[in-house]
């Protein structure tokens, strides 16, 4: 997808050697970061709509690809949610954001809902709950190798193999590696509770075949923060990618960046 009207793509070296691409519009604080599901990337409609969204209000914005996705190095099998998480991190304090008075708004999308978690949680313990603004949950997934994967899936990918599944978004199948699996592991949630205390909006379709609604309640549940709020869709399915589910997804992202 050729978007010339966005900021044309960069790349940042994170500390293993790893090239990152990402787009960085400047504007007004707090910078919002979108952050794509599995195996996505930022030329994604949500993640487009969002940032020309910002630059058409003057506000910053950044989007990424994880490494091993989209035009960034690396390869996909080596992608764990802790390496996922730490090059958001060092991007995020490239482009000069994550501090108290550069705080951000994380938008994460499916295993992006589960990551900007992860992200938030770290620039939290770096720099203060002042450097996250706001979450922004779209179909958020966290946990989703526990309830999400069957026992023979596990039994796979705890036994070394790549699992493979049938893609209902593409002719190829979706790789699931046991990098990921075991990496996954240590970053459960949601029933360990998530010491987040800023606002969070959570969109959920509920006609989503990838992730139940009641996930959403069960995040609700979990964080600390009292300001929570879940906009479930009935008729929504997972990509919340129509012009309504656009539409909305834009108003809440300027409600908690305002």
């Amino acid at each position: 997808m050729t978007v010339p009207y966005l900021p044309p793509i960069q790349h940042f070296t994170t500390d293993n050697g790893l090239s990152v691409a990402y787009r960085h519009a400047a504007g007004s604080a707090p910078t919002i970061v979108f952050l794509p599901g599995y195996m996505s990337d930022m030329e994604g409609g949500k993640a487009v709509a969002v940032m020309a969204d910002a630059m058409a209000r003057g506000q910053a914005c950044l989007l990424l690809d994880y490494s091993g996705c989209g035009n960034s190095g690396g390869d996909f099998a080596d992608g764990t949610l802790s390496r996922w998480r730490d090059e958001v991190v060092a991007l995020i304090a490239h482009v000069g954001a994550g501090l108290a008075d550069v705080p951000v708004v994380l938008a994460g999308s499916s295993m992006g809902g589960w990551l900007m978690l992860l992200v938030a949680e770290k620039l939290v313990a770096m720099a203060g709950p002042d450097a996250v603004r706001a979450l922004v949950g779209i179909a958020p997934a966290p946990d989703f190798v526990a309830w999400g994967y069957s026992d023979e899936q596990k039994a796979t990918l705890e036994g070394g193999e790549i699992w493979l599944e049938d893609n209902s978004y593409g002719p190829e199948p979706t790789p699931y590696h046991p990098a990921f699996y075991r990496d996954a592991q240590t970053h459960l949630r949601l029933d360990t509770g998530i010491g987040l205390s800023c606002p969070v909006r959570i969109l959920q379709g509920q006609r989503d075949p990838d992730v139940p609604w009641q996930t959403a309640l069960r995040l609700a549940e979990a964080l600390v923060a009292d300001d929570v709020c879940i906009h479930l869709i009935k008729d929504g399915d997972h990509r919340l990618s129509r012009d309504a589910d656009i539409a909305l997804l834009l108003s809440t992202v300027r409600e908690v960046s305002a």
